[in-house]
């Protein structure tokens, strides 16, 4: 380019010179329309590789994030769960330290109660018969 500005430079007559200058901005607009032509046909091939590769990195970044969240989830339901331990525990501790009965104590004291309550039963009715047995009247 640089040569043919030095042509047109060393070229004698104004009418040389116009037709060398329109001749190299033809040129020059030949180009532009190349360019242009050769961009619009590489960026459409451009622009679909890297849509395809914009989904492909979507994707692991998805299934990144997915993978990062269920870890976060594990580690909080487990220190949650250690948490909930320790305070049961010192729940429990406390209740303890006052003398409250604990569900399995009332458990057993329910189950002794209901036996009693049985036997009871039994007793009263042998009762009953053994004074009904005494009530008769002679005949």
């Amino acid at each position: 380019m640089a040569k043919k500005v030095k042509r047109l430079a060393a070229a004698r007559t104004d009418g040389q010179l116009a037709a060398a200058i329109k001749e190299s901005a033809n040129l020059i607009w030949l180009a532009g329309l190349g360019a242009f032509s050769k961009a619009q046909e590489e960026g459409t091939r451009v622009f679909d590789s890297l849509v395809k590769e914009g989904e492909a990195i979507q994707s692991r970044a998805k299934k990144a994030a997915g993978d990062a969240l269920t870890d976060v989830k594990e580690k909080a339901t487990g220190t949650w769960g250690k948490l909930e331990k320790v305070f049961e525990d010192r729940v429990a501790q406390a209740l303890h330290s006052l003398n409250v009965p604990t569900k399995k104590d009332i458990d057993q004291l329910s189950k002794h109660v209901a036996e009693l309550t049985a036997v009871t039963k039994k007793l009263a009715a042998a009762a009953e018969a053994e004074s009904t047995k005494h009530r008769r009247p002679a005949a």
